[in-house]
């Protein structure tokens, strides 16, 4: 039977409203122009009016509207890649300081949740399940190393038995389990993110999709019905680039992910599959995450398309996953289903950086953004006001665009995929 379903369960769920966002109309003068809605856009306009700077942010839909306000909502600390990678990037020394960034990127998120009163639902503990042998082996090594060598003891490897107090299935060997991470409302985090930039003078436009940004002494960022002149520009598009910045064009591909929400689960029913209400993943390189939402529904997330098409019979693939890990489920009725784009990078390292003195940007989380894109804000914000040394530091780690050009590189990473796809059975 055909069900209608809302755009997400998370705008269905909104708790906040902004004073103002509408289309931008005619010129403007300001300091900086942000062009993006998502965290770090709103996080870069809260810190950068923080510092006394007149901010303009121009979102081309509605504030949080890509996937900052439609992802799995998981605040974790480290990045889409494993550190022996960042250490071949940049070197030990560097790699360590950059660790330490990316767990000061799950604090600033608490910080800014509780300073700015966000109704965002943040609750602590996050487990990364192992599904193969090899798995369980590989997190195993991973703990010890993090702690011998950034000193990092917030990961326990849980044996099968041990997992179960976080999460009820069969279907794991075990897994990590981080008290740092957790999970939130991504919509009400940006929104209260967006709210509190408002706050600090910040001016927010929405509905504006700019057309191009034309630097010189002073930068102009151009919409259909307006332009904004500015001394600096933060472009924080991510998978919404589309071509705004040539010299920026394929350092990020854009991911299609999908999400599904099961209707309100009473809590016995709760307390049996998730009993300490982490949010999860699996350590498969097409992996699946999960987590509870505060009315207790599934949040059951997964399944990739590079070509922006929904992958065939979704709806079947997605309850036969979940209902495979956990049969209690099997029936439950699906309330929400929805999808979003995400921004990779080739390493899955994010990808930080500056074009001559007046553009900057920040993008490329590859899955690890909520926490990591709160922070891209404040070392935007950082750097533009005669401080980039942090910025620099994340800007430093080397990026090489997708290979096979416009025409083949979204069949080649397809292709890459399926390979994966098919050692992950193994």
């Amino acid at each position: 039977m055909s069900v209608s379903l809302p755009r997400s369960y998370y705008h269905a769920t909104r708790q906040l409203d902004l004073a103002s966002t509408s289309a931008l109309q005619g010129d403007e003068t300001t300091d900086i122009c942000i062009v993006g809605g998502g965290v770090t856009g709103c996080s870069a306009a809260l810190h950068l009016a923080e510092r006394g700077y007149r901010v303009v942010l121009l979102e081309a839909g509605e504030i949080g509207h890509g996937a900052s306000g439609r992802s799995g909502g998981q605040i974790l600390p480290g990045f889409g890649t494993e550190m022996p990678a960042i250490e071949n990037a940049v070197g030990l020394d560097a790699a360590r300081r950059l660790w330490a960034m990316s767990c000061e990127a799950v604090d600033l998120t608490e910080r800014l949740i509780a300073r700015h009163d966000i109704p965002c639902d943040l609750r602590h503990g996050y487990v990364h399940a192992a599904v193969k042998p090899r798995h369980a082996k590989a997190m195993q090594a991973h703990t010890e190393r993090m702690a011998k060598i950034y000193g990092y003891t917030g990961e326990r490897w849980l044996d099968r038995d041990a997992l179960r107090d976080h999460v009820r299935t069969d279907a794991y060997l075990g897994g990590l389990f981080d008290a740092a991470g957790g999970h939130l409302h991504p919509l009400n985090y940006t929104l209260g993110l967006a709210r509190a930039a408002e706050r600090a003078g910040a001016t927010l436009l929405a509905r504006s999709p700019v057309t191009r940004v034309e630097r010189g002494d002073v930068t102009r960022v151009m919409t259909a019905s307006g332009c904004v002149r500015c001394n600096a520009v933060v472009v924080a598009c991510n998978a919404y680039l589309n071509g705004l910045v040539p010299q920026l064009d394929g350092r990020i591909m854009r991911v299609s992910n999908y999400i599904i929400a099961t209707e309100p689960l009473d809590a016995a029913l709760a307390s049996r599959i998730l009993p300490s209400d982490p949010a999860v993943s699996d350590a498969n390189f097409v992996l699946d995450y999960y987590r509870l939402s505060a009315d207790r529904r599934l949040l059951y997330g997964g399944e990739v398309s590079y070509s922006g098409r929904e992958p065939r019979a979704l709806d079947r693939r997605m309850r036969e996953k979940m209902s495979a890990l956990f049969p209690a489920l099997t029936g439950t009725r699906i309330d929400y289903r929805w999808g979003g784009d995400v921004g990779i990078t080739l390493n899955r390292a994010p990808d930080f950086g500056r074009l001559g003195d007046t553009l900057y940007y920040a993008h490329g989380y590859s899955g690890h953004g909520m926490a990591l894109a709160g922070l891209a804000g404040c070392l935007l914000a950082e750097a533009i006001d005669g401080e980039p040394a942090r910025f620099d530091e994340m800007a430093a780690i080397p990026h090489r665009r997708f290979p096979g050009g416009e025409r083949l590189r979204v069949p080649l990473l397809a292709l890459a995929t399926t390979f994966y796809r098919l050692r992950d059975r193994w």
